[in-house]
């Protein structure tokens, strides 16, 4: 066993009293070592709740024969660090956690790990850790929150984001505001649309690294919640056995499975910096056009809120990332023999039945005939850039408007709110990539209040966006500002155009043009320079390549 090198011979008679005055006795030391990662923290709503999974899955690594230990991860919730410079730190700690994973495990000779996440960067965080170690690993989540109800309706956090657009609009009274803020979030959970959270969470089902249900079951349903993770330290101790490694299950294939059901979903476009930094971790090239063949060939065939009207609890009671898997796979659009936690893929999904229609629609009759996500490219995206196309109404899947130009997010958020942003206007957000930020913050303020003032605009950002964001807004452009790419060269005035179906992004500026402005363009100081964030501007990569650490 790999724990052997902390607890056998007589150069380990220290380890081992160490070890006994946690309290654990010669027999379990006999056993293997797993590592239980909690993330349980009393900061985010969908971590509160894991302590009792933690438990669970203890119970189940116990009960098949292992020693259960746990350890602790952090985690930032982006909802109440959006919108100020706590969200430069959200996608910079996934970093940290995929780190910190890694000097506990190493340190610690663990045999095994089961990860506990729930929202997030936790989530990628500790499928990187996982693909990264490379010891036999399953990942548990806490579930989906359920939806609120206000004046009749379901509805979630995404809708109290709005509210600040709608009330500055004069379109909802305070009462109405505070009403709605009490009933958004009823309980525990990752927020309850298909935002990044559970949008990861699902396709942790996918890649074969979490058990069926993990991105649906609803926290609140702690029954199941505890089966499936006391399931989970049961598996855990069988990959053990079989000596099956997260690289023999993160495979190309279940990457692109994976990408295959992001787009049949409609999930989050910052999947597109998760995926390629977990796969990255696996030794795996998972370049940014991948995606948008994908996407190309993927009918979209759920509509879940901030696009549609349903929640993770309706994609759950119509038979989960299984049933969509399923369906998807009828159309030989899912490598079958993929390898996961419990078998092939095949295996997993042979029995599954789409439960309700209205939730998970046939691949006959999608929403739409491609995927979810569409990659753009363009003058003002050399690299690429994304947008979560699902979320785009029709009519401005094609659009062309005039810039107005914004150094970083609260710049332009303060200007939508004071009434400066009008239909056809185009808003630059830009230095709020990942050096430039730094961080990448997620720009949900400024998209839910455009779309709470009902206005018709587009919006750009070397930046990214909150998995609850909609409207067509184009984010992940690479090069990003603080690396002289284009958006750092558009003017207020220019016209830029946002071409989806044709995957274009557009300044309609020519190229001697654009060569004068960049000879007289200078890098910006940087906006943090000490700590982490500091480190980590330095040290980050692209957007187009999942903003990892170079190493």
């Amino acid at each position: 066993m790999r724990s052997d090198i902390v607890k056998k011979g007589a150069t380990r008679c220290a380890h081992r009293s160490l070890f006994h005055a946690d309290g654990y006795g010669e027999e379990d030391l006999k056993k293997p070592l797993v590592g239980i990662c909690n993330s349980f923290n009393e900061i985010i709503p969908g971590h509160i709740g894991l302590r009792d999974i933690t438990e669970a899955a203890k119970l189940g690594v116990a009960a098949a024969g292992g020693t259960p230990i746990e350890f602790p991860a952090i985690g930032v919730c982006d909802g109440i660090a959006m919108g100020h410079t706590g969200m430069k730190y959200s996608l910079a700690s996934r970093e940290l956690i995929a780190d910190s994973i890694e000097a506990v495990t190493m340190a610690s000779g663990f045999d095994a790990l089961v990860l506990i996440p729930n929202c997030d960067k936790v989530v990628p965080g500790m499928l990187m850790a996982a693909a990264r170690l490379n010891i036999p690993a399953v990942v548990v989540s806490g579930g989906p929150m359920l939806p609120g109800r206000f004046h009749g309706r379901d509805v979630s956090v995404s809708q109290a984001f709005e509210a600040a657009g709608k009330y500055a609009a004069g379109d909802m009274t305070d009462d109405e505001m505070r009403e709605l803020e009490a009933k958004c979030c009823p309980g525990c959970g990752s927020c309850a649309g298909l935002f990044t959270a559970n949008t990861m969470n699902s396709l942790t089902e996918v890649l074969g690294m979490g058990l069926p249900g993990n991105g649906t079951i609803p926290a609140a349903y702690t029954g199941a919640r505890r089966l499936l993770a006391k399931r989970a330290g049961a598996v855990v101790m069988e990959l053990l056995k079989k000596d099956i490694k997260p690289r023999d299950i993160l495979t190309r294939k279940a990457f692109e499975n994976a990408i295959t059901v992001d787009m049949g979903i409609g999930g989050s476009s910052n999947t597109v910096l998760h995926l390629t930094a977990i796969a990255h971790e696996a030794g795996i090239d998972l370049p940014a056009p991948v995606f948008d063949e994908i996407s190309r060939k993927t009918p979209y065939i759920t509509k879940l809120s901030p696009s549609g009207k349903h929640h993770m609890v309706d994609l759950d009671e119509a038979g989960g990332i299984t049933a969509v898997m399923h369906e998807l796979a009828g159309r030989g659009l899912i490598h079958e023999d993929a390898l996961t936690v419990t078998g092939t893929v095949r295996d997993r999904i042979k029995n599954a039945q789409v439960l309700d229609r209205t939730v998970i629609h046939s691949c006959d009759a999608p929403y739409r005939n491609e995927g979810g996500i569409a990659i753009l490219k363009g003058n003002l995206a050399p690299d690429y850039a994304v947008v979560k196309a699902s979320a785009v109404a029709e009519d401005m899947l094609t659009y062309t408007g005039k810039a107005k130009c914004y150094n970083s997010e609260t710049e332009a958020c303060d200007a939508i709110m004071r009434g400066d942003i009008h239909d056809g206007d185009v808003v630059v957000i830009r230095y709020e990539g990942p050096k430039g930020g730094p961080g990448m913050q997620e720009m949900l303020n400024p998209t839910a209040v455009i779309t709470g003032r009902g206005l018709k605009v587009g919006l750009i950002t070397d930046g990214r966006f909150s998995g609850a964001s909609q409207g067509a807004c184009v984010g992940h452009i690479s090069p990003e500002a603080m690396e002289g790419g284009p958006i750092a060269l558009i003017e207020d005035g220019d016209e830029i155009t946002i071409d989806i179906p044709n995957r274009s992004l557009e300044l309609h500026v020519s190229d001697e043009e654009l060569a004068k402005r960049k000879a007289n363009w200078t890098q910006p100081e940087p906006k943090i320079k000490t700590g982490y964030l500091s480190r980590y501007a330095k040290l980050t990569t692209s957007a187009s390549t999942g903003a990892v650490l170079k190493a």
